[in-house]
């Protein structure tokens, strides 16, 4: 470490903690914020209903593909410096978007959006790792994943909210604010760290990952729309992703260590290996089950977005209080064990969620929201803190950004798998029940009124009957996941550092 390092001023862990969770939420909300303002945009962009979706889709694609970039760039010009351009882009993109004319300037916005986005999340996870000692790594992991929740858990509600009392470009004025606020917190309280020793940039491994990911994600996106393989453009996309991941392996596998895209050395760390398959069963798993309420709410319950969002939101309070007190006990209490309590906990709820009806009562699903939310997180923490345990500070940002990128893989294929199955359950009870119907009562079909609304009751209860069926499926998936959890290896427990060395640390980190 040089004189002018050795002499820099003490760091100030609570507001670089502040600032880059600003930054983290700005982009967790804006993940789900526009969901529910789309049939609002679809009448100002003059959009089609199938058109819009390119507001959600365009924003997914390049979070995506960006995201494995956040190592190299930090290399290449610093963290601080990769922050603030990113916090700076994204907030300019989100003034795009809300003074977009059309869909053609919105799907731009979106993409830049995604682009400067994609880093904030992971390069935040590793600056709190960074300037955090190994015990303090459970807090640290507590204050990120509250920040990472706060999107899927209030983006709906809070896009209603802004919505129906003002107008949907505030779903995107609304990060303004914030951005400047983050923007100027980093730049006053995160030294500059210069840059590492830049490798060379591997274009053939990036364009073969940025290919795979792009084509995987919009195959997910919109395989729903376009009827999966029925469809030539899903079947496009399944090639592109298949042979593009061929390349990429091949690829990463025959070329030394240090020239290639991807550092593979990552794979080579149990913890980090594990703490991978681990947030992709958590994807696959919590989100997707996440995803599945409102829709449930809303289409067979009769809610509205904003009380459908009023109705979950308990579900991350849930959350939050987990992370709060799990954050304490990483480092004192065996890892797996937080983590086995939390799978249970979610098992648990599915299991309860397979009684839901048409007509259940708010409570009945409220309460079940905030076990399954607290069960979330007493995994994700300890999940983030053992993933990162035992991997050295240099692979870092590498790391944080393959473990962002594979939570959002899952994600994407869980949706995907249970609004697949949704829908062809769906059909598949509806004929089911009709044909009961038509047997045991054909006098009900003789009036047609009579036919119409019997019809949309037997497609309100199949539906009802689909639902319970991919909560049975997240249930055993969750409950299959909970022996895997052998494979974490407790990292040992350091002694607690003095000041001096925590100082010593903090200032290491970010040099």
């Amino acid at each position: 470490m040089s004189d002018a390092n050795s002499a820099s001023p003490p760091i100030n862990r609570t507001m670089i903690t502040i600032s880059i969770m600003l930054a983290t939420i700005i982009v967790a909300i804006d993940g789900t914020i526009a969901n529910v303002a789309l049939p609002h945009m679809q009448g100002s962009l003059n959009a089609s209903s199938d058109q819009i979706t390119w507001v959600l889709t365009s924003f997914i694609v390049a979070t995506a593909i960006a995201t494995p970039l956040t190592g190299w760039v930090s290399d290449r010009i610093g963290t601080k410096m990769l922050f603030l351009v990113s916090i700076a882009g994204f907030t300019l993109a989100s003034i795009f978007c809300g003074v977009a004319g059309s869909l053609t300037e919105m799907v731009v916005a979106r993409l830049l959006q995604g682009v400067f986005g994609a880093a904030l999340v992971p390069l935040s996870q590793s600056t709190l790792l960074d300037i955090n000692p190994r015990e303090k790594h459970g807090s640290a992991m507590a204050v990120w994943g509250m920040g990472v929740m706060v999107g899927p858990i209030l983006g709906p509600t809070l896009g209603g909210w802004l919505t129906d009392t003002y107008d949907w470009r505030w779903c995107f004025f609304i990060n303004v604010p914030i951005g400047a606020a983050a923007l100027f917190g980093i730049w006053n309280f995160i030294p500059d760290n210069g840059v590492r020793k830049p490798t060379k940039f591997d274009i053939f491994g990036f364009a073969m990952l940025s290919l795979f990911i792009g084509s995987l994600q919009m195959l997910l996106d919109r395989g729903q729309q376009n009827d999966w393989f029925s469809s030539f453009e899903t079947w496009i996309e399944g090639v592109l992703a298949f042979v593009s991941l061929g390349f990429f392996i091949i690829h990463t596998a025959t070329k030394p260590a240090g020239q290639t895209f991807f550092n593979y050395r990552l794979l080579m760390n149990r913890n980090f290996t594990t703490g991978l398959l681990f947030i992709f069963i958590v994807g696959l798993v919590l989100f997707a089950t996440r995803a599945l309420m409102p829709s449930m709410l809303q289409g067979l319950m009769g809610y509205t977005p904003y009380y459908a969002g009023i109705i979950t939101a308990p579900g991350g309070l849930g959350t939050m209080l987990a992370m709060m007190i799990v954050g304490r006990m990483v480092g004192k209490v065996d890892l797996r064990l937080i983590l086995g309590v939390g799978f249970f906990l979610t098992g648990l709820t599915l299991w309860m969620m397979t009684k839901y009806t048409v007509e259940t009562s708010q409570m009945a699903i409220i309460i079940p929201g905030v076990i399954q939310g607290f069960g979330l997180g007493l995994v994700f923490v300890p999940l983030s803190a053992a993933t990162f345990a035992t991997l050295s500070g240099d692979l870092r940002p590498d790391g944080t950004s393959i473990y962002s990128l594979v939570r959002n893989i899952g994600s994407s294929i869980g949706i995907a798998t249970v609004q697949a199955l949704l829908v062809g359950n769906t059909q598949t009870i509806h004929e089911s029940l009709v044909a009961n119907v038509t047997a045991q009562h054909p006098e009900m079909l003789a009036d047609a009124h009579t036919a119409l609304s019997l019809n949309g009751e037997i497609t309100r209860q199949a539906s009802m009957v689909a639902y319970i069926d991919d909560f049975w499926l997240m249930m055993i998936m969750c409950f299959l996941a909970m022996p895997l959890l052998l494979l974490i290896k407790q990292p040992k427990r350091a002694a607690k550092p003095t000041r001096e060395e925590e100082e010593h640390i903090e200032l290491a980190a970010l040099e």
